[in-house]
């Protein structure tokens, strides 16, 4: 027999050999159903970790308020008339023209304004009145969604705040912070220049760093106000003239957060946020510019082509918007109309959205008359659509980047919020932009908010001023057809 210098014989080598060759063959089969389990187990825990990812990424809507100043700021057309007949740049002409403006921008006789336009020294137009101005809505608001909601300030992971024209430093986010005395790790943002859509951008900030942080739980507060103490213009430039007619003092505080375990007390649930500027079409860049007149007056020019503006910016961010909320059969209805359209050859399509089969209440910035009938008329909407923002327009007036809150409280107050229905909000801003984004609402809510006092006599047949027939004078001049 043969052997090896081992003693080994070369039989068994072989046997051994093929033995060893045979089970390294056999280890990865059996290493299978292992690997497999492996395999499933990372599969299972990565899909839990990405479903409570997701699960911590929603952004739930706890609660808002909306700032109601005290009643001694409230300006009637009378009072306003008075305020813009001490001004020594006007003559007969700029007070008929201002006149006619206030009578007509579909405000009424409770609007606020800051205390110095009532005490006359609105042209101070100094930065402690706009700190004065800030500081009594940050203690009011804030104050009172702090205790609305059980939540402190040292609960508050995030703050937004959006003023648009003031911008003090330390920013106005720095001061809440000091004021409330909130943790030093917060993250703060202080949001200017972005005009009237500011609360959609806050709301983006707030949301996007939740989804950032998922699964860390968040707390955001988003502020959103404006300051017209400092920003008063005193000119007599007719573009600039319409602010005075119509912005008025507001704002609001509201409290987010990604929380499920909150999602219980939470009034709504932001689904999408889109936001949108056509600021390369120069006409609709300088629909709305700060600016200084001849007299090196310092205001806001307001053009007639701004409700134009408005549909045109509506219109983009709608391309974005309509397939994430309309329903598939308003979707296939609209591509088989588009492609009808193409196979006529047709210069122009056009094409027309039906809001309503996705949408069951609108939230529109109650930025002015013109402004709510353009997108009424332009995107087929009904009287009662538009209702909350025409009414809120009456009783608060234009409270820029804030009036969407109102709209929504004037919708909550009248009971008109139901379980599952879906809110479009949508806001107009300089630039010029438009921001949408769609809540649902979590359940019944009928907090009747700032408007608790005047919801009742609301809504009215007619938001047409009395002063039109009250003071004739105004009426001796041709007609202007001014019109915002």
């Amino acid at each position: 027999m043969n052997t090896t210098k081992s003693g080994y014989s070369l039989g068994r080598l072989n046997v051994y050999i093929t033995s060893k060759k045979l089970m390294m063959e056999l280890i990865p089969l059996s290493a299978v159903p292992m690997m497999l389990a492996i395999t499933l187990t990372m599969a299972c825990l990565a899909w839990k970790a990405a479903s409570h990812r997701r699960r911590h990424s929603q952004c739930y809507l706890l609660d808002y308020v909306c700032y109601k100043p005290s009643d001694d700021r409230k300006m009637t057309t009378d009072m306003a008339g008075a305020v813009a007949e001490r001004n020594r740049q006007f003559g007969t002409a700029e007070l008929r023209y201002l006149f006619r403006l206030t009578a007509r921008a579909g405000l009424g006789e409770q609007t606020y304004v800051p205390s110095t336009f009532l005490e006359g020294c609105e042209n101070l137009r100094s930065h402690q009145e706009g700190l004065n101005e800030m500081g009594a809505f940050f203690n009011d608001a804030i104050a009172g969604l702090f205790a609305k909601t059980g939540f402190g300030p040292r609960d508050v992971d995030v703050l937004v705040v959006n003023v648009n024209v003031f911008c003090p430093e330390p920013c106005l986010a720095s001061r809440i912070v000091q004021h409330y005395g909130m943790r030093e790790d917060i993250t703060a943002y202080n949001v200017s220049g972005m005009g009237c859509s500011a609360t959609l951008v806050s709301l983006g900030i707030a949301q996007n760093i939740m989804r950032a942080r998922a699964p860390r739980l968040v707390l955001a507060l988003v502020v959103s106000s404006e300051a017209l103490s400092p920003v008063w213009y005193g000119g007599k430039d007719k573009s600039m003239m319409l602010g005075f007619a119509l912005f008025r003092c507001g704002g609001a505080a509201a409290l987010l957060t990604n929380n499920p375990a909150l999602s219980g007390r939470a009034k709504m649930k932001l689904r999408h946020i889109v936001r949108a500027t056509v600021a390369s079409n120069d006409n609709d860049y300088s629909a709305i510019l700060q600016r200084e007149d001849s007299d090196n007056f310092v205001g806001f020019s307001i053009s007639k082509t701004l409700p134009k503006a408005a549909v045109r910016a509506f219109a983009t961010n709608l391309k974005r918007l309509v397939p994430r909320i309309l329903p598939a059969r308003e979707l296939v209805r609209l591509a088989t109309d588009l492609i009808r359209q193409k196979m006529l050859r047709r210069e122009r399509v056009k094409i027309n959205v039906n809001l309503k089969t996705g949408v069951d209440h609108f939230c529109l910035h109650s930025g002015g008359v013109a402004v709510i009938e353009a997108v009424k008329k332009n995107f087929r909407l009904d009287e009662v659509d538009v209702e909350p923002s025409r009414m809120t327009l009456h009783r608060w007036g234009n409270t820029s980047a804030s009036s969407v809150w109102y709209v929504l409280s004037y919708m909550e107050a009248k009971g008109r919020l139901k379980r599952g229905d879906r809110v479009l909000m949508v806001t107009f801003g300089s630039g010029f932009k438009c921001n949408s984004c769609m809540w649902d609402v979590m359940g019944d809510i009928a907090d009747k908010g700032a408007w608790e006092e005047c919801i009742d006599e609301y809504p009215l047949e007619s938001t047409v001023n009395a002063s039109l027939d009250k003071h004739g004078w105004i009426n001796d001049a041709e007609d202007d057809s001014t019109s915002f």
